[in-house]
C-alpha cells in the first residue's frame, strides 16, 4: 500500500526518536532494560497506529510492549500517541520483523499480538502470512513457557489457514471464536481501530490464542 505524505514527516520522527528502537537486533535478550521497570515483554507485530498496544500498556502497567511497524507514517502516529498519554511501557521498532531470532532470545517474550495482519490470498504467498508455520515456529522460540499468540482477523480464510497451520505443527487452540464480540473472552476488551470500525458494520471478527506447547 503506498504511503501517504505527513508533513514534516521526518522532523516529527527525529523528535519522538526516544520512543524507537532502531538497533533492535544488537540487543536482544535484553529489551527489558530499555523500559523504567523489567516486567513481562509483550510484541504486537504491524501496530499500526498504535491504539491497541497503548491501550494494553495503559491496563497493564507492570508490564513492557514493542510495537513493530514498518511504515514510518503509521509508526509516526503510534509514537505521537504514546507521547501525548505519557506512557512509559512501550517502545516501536520500526521496520518489519522476517525473523525472530534476530530479535529475540529464546524465552524473552510472554506473548505476541496479531491484529488484522495481511490475509496474502493467492496461494503462491502462502508463505509469507504471519500464520504460516515458518512464523509460528519463530514466535515458539521467542517465547517463555506459558506464552501466547493472540490473532485477530476479518479474514475467514486466514482463520481457517491459521487453524490448519497450528493442527499440523501441534500448537494448541485454547480459545477460538469465528464471532469475538457475541462471546464473554477477555479479548474482546482491547480494540484495534480495524476492529472497532468493523464491530461497527456488524462484521465479525475472528479470534483464537495459540499454545506452543512449550
Amino acid at each position: 500500500m503506498r504511503q501517504r505524505k505527513v508533513k514534516h514527516e521526518a522532523e516529527r520522527l527525529a523528535a519522538l526518536d526516544r520512543y524507537a528502537v532502531s538497533n533492535g537486533t544488537e540487543i536482544k535478550g535484553t529489551w527489558n532494560k530499555l523500559f523504567p521497570k523489567e516486567g513481562p515483554l509483550f510484541l504486537e507485530l504491524g501496530c499500526g497506529r498504535g491504539h491497541f498496544l497503548a491501550a494494553h500498556a495503559e491496563a497493564e502497567p507492570t508490564a513492557n510492549f514493542i510495537g513493530c511497524e514498518g511504515r514510518s507514517s503509521i509508526v509516526l502516529r503510534a509514537m505521537e500517541l504514546i507521547d501525548k498519554k505519557e506512557i512509559k511501557n512501550a517502545l516501536f521498532i520500526p521496520d518489519f520483523i522476517l525473523r525472530m531470532e534476530d530479535y529475540y532470545e529464546p524465552g524473552e517474550l510472554s506473548g505476541v499480538y496479531l491484529n488484522f495482519s495481511d490475509p496474502w490470498p493467492k496461494a503462491r504467498h502462502a508463505k509469507r502470512r504471519l500464520t504460516h508455520r515458518s512464523y509460528l515456529l519463530g514466535y515458539q522460540k521467542a517465547l517463555c513457557e506459558g506464552g501466547f499468540i493472540e490473532f485477530k482477523t476479518d479474514n475467514q480464510d486466514l482463520f481457517d489457514f491459521t487453524l490448519e497451520e497450528c493442527a499440523a505443527i501441534g500448537f494448541t487452540i485454547s480459545e477460538s471464536t469465528r464471532d469475538l464480540h457475541k462471546t464473554e473472552l477477555p479479548a474482546r476488551l482491547i480494540q484495534t481501530q480495524y476492529e472497532h470500525r468493523f464491530r461497527l458494520l456488524g462484521k465479525p471478527i475472528c479470534y483464537c490464542r495459540i499454545l506452543c506447547g512449550k
